[in-house]
Parts: C-alpha cells; sequence; structure tokens
C-alpha cells in the first residue's frame, strides 16, 4: 500500500493547480473578447446556442473520461459561458457607444460602501473594467438628482426582486424623470445576520435592515419574536449603526461582502424567504444609448391606456400583431388621477428594430400618454440545457413508455380540424359544476389549499373560503394524507354544506383514481400536462377537468395537450395558465399574460389564470386585474397552509375579488 504524501505537501499542489486555473480562465476569457470582435464585423449574434450545446455535450464527454460528473461539468461551464457572454456584450455596447467610455465613472447608489446597490455598482464597472467613484445617496430621489445634475455619471436603483417583487417607489420615480435606461444587472441577495466578531444570536434584541431585507426574511424573523426590528434607510446604514455602537445585543441583515467591509461577522445565514434570493438593478443616465443589433435587448416603456373598456388589452393586441414579447407588466397610481393607473412594459425588442418603431406609432395613436424610458442590453443570460441523450442519463420509464409510440406524439402537429379551434366551434364553452361557471362572459374563482391536518378546521375553512366570494376549493397534496380517502370525503362534506365544488389535483398519476371517485372536478397540474396516457385515460371520463400549463410548455403544446383530452370525447376542458419558465427570472415563472390572449383568440375553451406563483404579495392584484382585463374566465388563488397566512390571505383575497367583480 502507497504511503500517503504529506497533507501540506497535497495543499501545495492544489494551490498551484488552483493558480494555473485562474490563470486560464483570464486567457479564456481574453479569447471571448476576440470573438466579439469577429462578431462586431461579420454583425453575428452574440449568442449561438447550437454551437454551445455541441460545446457542453463534448465536454461532458471528455469529462467522463476522466471521471467527472456531467451536471458538475455543465454547473462550471455554464457560468464560464454566461461570463462570456455578458463580457461580449460590454465590449460591443462600449464600441457602439464611444462617448460614453471613460477610465472612470461616478455612480450613485443607495446606502454607502457595502449596501446591495453598492454591490451591483461595483460588479457593473468591474465587469467594464473601469474604476467606481462611489456616490452614496439617502434615498431614490436623491441618485436621479445626482445624475440629473451631472454630479454622477450613472445611477443605480433597485427595480425589483424575486422575493418581495417589484419596488413601487422606484417606479413612481420614473414617472417625472428625464433619464433614460441605459443598463441592467442582477445580483444574488444572500442575507446574513451580521454583529462584531462576539456577537451570538441568542444574545441579539434589535437587528436594524432596510424594509425589503425585513419582508424578504419574514420567515426567519417570525421565529425570533424577541428582536426588535428598526429600519434603516440602507443596508449600508444598518451596518455602520452595529459597527458605531458598544451594545453587543444589537446586529444587522446584510451581505456577507458588506459586512467585511464593516469588520463585522455572519453570525446566521441564509435568513431569506427563498433559496435563491436575486436583485434587478436598472442603471439610468442623462443620456439614451444604442444598442448593437447582435445584442439581445430590451426596451422599457411607460403609458396611460385611459379608463375605457378593453383600452389596455388593445394596447397589448399591438404588441402581439408586431410579434413583440411582453417580460414585465407592472400598474402604479397616476398622481392627482383617482382609480387611473400607469402601465410599466418591458418588451424583449430593440428600440430600433422596424416592429418596434411600428408598434410605437400605433400605441402613440391609441394611448393618452406613452414615453420610452430606455432601451438596453438585456443581462439574463438563460443556460444552455442539454438533453437526457446528451448527458448519458437513462431517461424517465414512465415517460419513454408513453413517448415510444408516435401514435402518443401531441395531435398539434397534424393538419387535421383540432377540436379545440374556434373554428370546429365558433361558440365559447361554458363549464358549468354547481354554484361554478367558467367560459362564456362567466368569471369564476378558486381558492387552491392543502387539505388541512385538523379535521375540526374543515367546516370553519370553507365557511370562510366561501364568504370570500369563491365557488370552488382545489385540494393539492393529496399523495402526502396518511388517509386521504376519509379527510377528502369529510372535507368535502364541509364544501358542499356551503355549496363550493370540490377539485382534486393530480400531481402524481396515482392520484387518479381517489380524484374521479371523490371528485366534482379534477386538476391536473402542469407537471403531468405531457403525459398522455394520463391525459387519454381523463379524456374517457365525464367529469370537468382543469389543465394546466407545464412551465416549460409553449402555446401550441398547450392546446396540443387539451385536444388530447378532447379528442378521447370528454369536451369539459378548462385551461388554466400559472406561468412560465422565461429569460428573465430563474426563480419565479412569469405569468403569460401574451399567451391569454393569443389562447382567448384561438379557442373556444374557457382558460382560468392562476397568478400565485408568478406574483408576490406586490404584483399579485395587478396580474388578477390584467388578467380579467384580458378577458380570463376565471382566477385560482393559492392559500398558505399556515392558519395565520391563511386568515390574511383571505382578507387579501376577498378583498381583491371584491374588486374585480365591481
Amino acid at each position: 500500500m502507497n504511503k500517503p504524501q504529506p497533507l501540506n505537501h497535497t495543499r501545495e499542489q492544489i494551490t498551484a493547480l488552483d493558480k494555473d486555473l485562474l490563470a486560464l480562465l483570464a486567457k479564456r476569457r481574453e479569447l471571448s473578447l476576440d470573438v466579439a470582435r469577429s462578431k462586431e464585423v461579420d454583425i453575428r449574434p452574440i449568442r449561438d446556442t447550437q454551437r454551445e450545446k455541441e460545446l457542453l455535450a463534448r465536454l461532458v464527454k471528455q469529462g467522463r473520461e476522466q471521471g467527472l460528473d456531467a451536471h458538475y461539468v455543465i454547473s462550471l461551464y455554464q457560468s464560464i459561458i454566461e461570463d462570456s457572454v455578458l463580457n461580449q456584450q460590454a465590449y460591443l455596447q462600449g464600441r457602439a457607444n464611444p462617448d460614453t467610455q471613460k477610465q472612470q465613472y461616478c455612480v450613485a447608489y443607495l446606502g454607502a460602501r457595502g449596501s446591495y446597490s453598492y454591490l451591483a455598482a461595483n460588479r457593473y464597472c468591474d465587469r467594464r473594467q473601469v474604476d467606481m467613484q462611489d456616490l452614496g445617496c439617502k434615498s431614490f430621489d436623491e441618485i436621479v438628482q445626482a445624475v440629473e445634475s451631472g454630479h454622477a455619471d450613472y445611477g443605480f436603483l433597485p427595480i425589483e426582486n424575486t422575493s418581495s417583487g417589484s419596488i413601487n417607489e422606484v417606479y413612481d420615480v420614473l414617472q417625472h424623470t428625464s433619464l433614460a435606461i441605459v443598463g441592467e444587472t442582477t445580483i444574488e441577495v444572500g442575507h446574513c445576520l451580521l454583529a462584531k466578531a462576539s456577537g451570538n444570536v441568542s444574545k441579539i434584541k434589535t437587528v436594524y435592515a432596510h424594509p425589503q431585507p425585513i419582508s424578504q426574511c419574514s420567515r426567519y424573523l417570525s421565529l425570533h419574536p424577541e428582536f426588535k426590528l428598526e429600519y434603516c434607510s440602507s443596508s449600508a446604514e444598518a451596518m455602520e449603526k452595529v459597527i458605531e455602537s458598544d451594545d453587543p445585543t444589537i446586529a444587522a441583515i446584510g451581505s456577507t461582502e458588506g459586512g467585511a467591509l464593516y469588520q463585522l461577522e455572519a453570525i446566521a445565514q441564509d435568513l431569506a424567504n427563498q433559496k435563491i434570493n436575486q436583485s434587478r438593478f436598472i442603471v439610468v443616465a442623462r443620456k439614451a444609448i444604442a444598442v448593437p443589433e447582435q445584442l439581445p435587448a430590451k426596451s422599457t416603456l411607460i403609458m396611460a391606456t385611459g379608463q375605457k373598456p378593453g383600452a389596455l388589452v388593445e394596447a397589448l393586441l399591438v404588441l402581439k400583431a408586431h410579434n413583440l414579447n411582453m417580460s414585465k407588466l407592472e400598474s402604479r397610481p397616476i398622481p392627482g388621477t383617482p382609480w387611473e393607473e400607469m402601465f410599466y412594459l418591458d418588451l424583449d425588442a430593440n428600440l430600433s428594430s422596424e416592429s418596434m418603431q411600428s408598434a410605437l406609432k400605433e400605441l402613440e395613436r391609441i394611448t393618452r400618454f406613452i414615453k420610452v424610458l430606455g432601451c438596453y442590453p438585456c443581462e439574463t443570460v438563460n443556460p444552455t440545457q442539454l438533453s437526457n441523450s446528451q448527458l448519458m442519463i437513462e431517461p424517465d420509464t414512465s415517460r419513454a413508455e408513453h413517448a415510444s409510440d408516435p401514435t402518443e406524439q401531441s395531435p398539434i402537429a397534424t393538419n387535421e380540424l383540432m377540436r379545440y379551434c374556434k373554428k370546429y366551434k365558433q361558440d365559447a364553452t361554458r363549464i358549468t359544476s354547481g354554484q361554478l361557471q367558467v367560459g362564456d362572459k362567466q368569471f369564476g374563482a378558486i381558492a387552491l389549499i392543502s387539505l388541512p391536518q385538523d379535521s375540526a378546521l374543515y367546516s370553519q375553512k370553507a365557511k370562510s373560503i366561501k364568504e370570500a366570494g369563491f365557488q370552488a376549493v382545489v385540494l393539492e397534496g393529496l399523495s402526502r394524507q396518511q388517509d386521504a380517502t376519509a379527510n377528502v370525503l369529510e372535507f368535502k362534506r364541509a364544501l358542499h354544506q356551503f355549496d363550493l365544488e370540490c377539485i382534486l389535483s393530480i400531481e402524481h398519476e396515482a392520484e387518479l383514481k381517489l380524484a374521479t371517485e371523490h371528485g366534482n372536478i379534477l386538476l391536473v397540474t402542469g407537471k403531468q400536462m405531457n403525459n398522455q396516457a394520463l391525459l387519454k385515460r381523463i379524456g374517457s371520463l365525464h367529469i370537468p377537468v382543469i389543465l394546466e400549463r407545464n412551465t416549460m410548455a409553449s402555446v401550441e403544446e398547450f392546446l396540443g395537450a387539451a385536444e388530447s383530452i378532447l379528442a378521447e370525447g370528454n369536451q369539459q376542458v378548462i385551461l388554466c395558465e400559472s406561468g412560465v419558465r422565461t429569460f428573465n427570472d430563474s426563480v419565479m415563472p412569469s405569468l403569460d399574460l401574451a399567451a391569454l390572449v393569443d389562447i382567448k383568440a384561438i379557442s373556444h375553451l374557457p382558460i382560468l389564470v392562476n397568478p400565485s406563483y408568478a406574483s408576490t404579495s406586490n404584483t399579485l392584484a395587478s396580474h388578477a386585474h390584467a388578467a380579467k382585463q384580458l378577458s380570463a374566465d376565471g382566477l385560482i388563488l393559492n392559500f398558505s397552509s399556515a392558519t395565520n397566512s391563511f386568515t390574511d390571505e383571505l382578507a387579501a383575497n376577498g378583498e381583491l375579488l371584491r374588486s374585480l367583480y365591481q
């Protein structure tokens, strides 16, 4: 047996290898800029996803020969590809706007050094290899004023967070400034509890933080009711209060990097409600920029449509007509004009493109007010994915069985007249089950909950849901119940006592038997949308079914799944849009309102919208109202299983429903 070499010697070898790896990564980055120079001449897109797939497939194969796991290789190279893409974009952006190129930028941001805004600004400047002269500000208005007055070249404004949603104060500031949005950047937000070296969580009595981190860490803070929360204008101010005090019972919420600038240690980490927590910042400047056509561009505009019926729908149909994808829709009240909203839109398009220019001309004719806030490179780099065969991973056998027969493929690809089409049935389909009616100008409201553990709460919860304005309840998580059949029967009796329809969710194929025996309506979750065998079995039943769209499915694939049910004879199909994965948000899905418009134009089937997965508490109402305006046939709203959260959500959702029915 060979004697192992001394640990110090092994560590020295690893250190030498790490140094070599860093040198190779730096060399690779230099070569990627040579690629950008070539694309500048040939006018080719920054990304070549087909080449990226071929590269990853080759690297996975070579990695396996070296004993490296495929997912390890892919995760490593996805980061390298993202860095390469963003560096090439920054290079080409600088070449297209030579007047903006400096050795140093003065950047205004919220708070002081160590705040998340500071970290975002620093990363933005590092990417462009320029020095940053930082200008900390106490408010968003102060940031805007610093740039407008010329004291700063750029201003950094946080616009949204994957946990707490949109930052409304920034949207309000954008209504009244002449500045242009010239960039964006997204950073990972890792909230920690920061204290001096001798700090201990058990000794902490007071926590300083900006309101946003407090909202994003609400679950952790609820576990420590002994903490007294003190609000600060920024995370940097919170950290300053800790470092300047001799009180060992105080702490701040901030990042590890920010805490290091103040000699603070993280005594508790990963405080955020969501495991992956990201904040997106926009960059504003006095002058708009030109975005090269090779770069993926985003254009942001604001508009007021007026209060006439269908005004927003009319505007969104203009975008659809010009094949423009809307990746974000936000509404804010217009000061001095009660009950009228200003809409903020992010469009995945270059302002200089023909389609964008034509759409703007049409929108100018039909809106009361419209203004372009800026066109800038989109910095969301969607990871390149490989198929199972490319990963050399064994496929799911159940899926393989369903897909092995060519006749099992989605019927959307055939040329026959589809049963979901308006050409097949001109009149809108209305589906009725008890008090619930959806479709043909009937708007339904459905609550989605997990079956309560305490059966004593069944009647109370059913009564509360009915009083809030719902006509039906979806029960999910059937397979997680120890005595599912008995519990479902008991809760169903409570629902029927208050004229509420019982909808049972099918997350796994094994739940179908219980759902068909005891549900008034079935809900096929998005995870099962592509399960052709399950869809055919449901198609042979005479029971209404809600089909939820898979987060990775196109509209064609979604309607194809509905066709699979209709083709077997069951014509009581209700569609449900719950959000899709996009380039703009790797954590939360995005509500695809454009798909809602498309489906209403194509199909006679009723369609519900569940905004709960793609919305935060700040955006849920806006998304619900937008869905109603776009002629959705009803809503599904999710409820927490926690008693306290359920009560709060019930009050909020009840108020939302009342506003929708007005």
